[in-house]
């Protein structure tokens, strides 16, 4: 069972829109769901949440070190609250899946992605569970053959018909919410990628 759910994003109104900031909107929706209130804690450089799955606390984390620096508020947490890394789920925007789908994976490479790069610096491992999040690529959209980059992409709103697909697979995920803190993953896991 996870004992922290990281979400990844960018603080700040400017940013709460962009793609980048799929992560924060799971774990908001989580806190609203399950009646976590967020707080600013410094010591942990970011927004902490907690909730009850089950029998179970689990804290929620939003860093506000900006998305290159999240290991600096994971590191902390975990250091603080002895949480184990095979205990911890980050949720990340991914490039390289359309927008729509998710995928639950433990451990492996961390595909490019610098929030997951200073995570694992700070953890000295790239053993813990992630969420990917699909926004797609800018190759593949209108934007993208307007030569947008990819940190202009990721940095931008999803466009409506991204945004009710991401939204889903989200919800997606949440359903699998109860599977999870029973520890049944690995239905969990099926359910969310057959499903998205």
């Amino acid at each position: 069972m996870f004992k922290l759910i990281v979400g990844l994003g960018n603080p700040g109104s400017k940013h709460e829109k962009d793609r980048h900031n799929a992560g924060f909107w799971l774990v908001d929706e989580l806190a609203r769901l399950f009646q976590g209130q967020w707080q600013e804690d410094s010591k942990f450089h970011g927004a902490l949440a907690k909730i009850k799955l089950g029998s179970d606390d689990i804290y929620l984390l939003k860093p506000n070190t900006f998305m290159n620096r999240s290991g600096q508020a994971v590191g902390a947490l975990c250091k603080f609250h002895k949480i184990d890394s095979k205990s911890i789920l980050v949720v990340h925007d991914e490039l390289d899946l359309k927008a729509g789908v998710a995928r639950l994976k433990y451990a492996g490479g961390l595909g490019g992605h610098n929030g997951l790069k200073d995570i694992s610096a700070h953890l000295g491992t790239n053993d813990y569970w992630r969420l990917r999040l699909g926004i797609g690529h800018p190759r593949d959209s209108e934007e993208g053959r307007k030569n947008l980059d990819v940190a202009d992409y990721v940095l931008k709103k999803p466009r409506l018909e991204e945004q009710i697909d991401i939204d889903r697979a989200l919800s997606v995920f949440i359903k699998q919410i109860p599977k999870i803190a029973a520890g049944d993953i690995a239905t969990a896991t099926m359910e969310l990628h057959s499903n998205t």
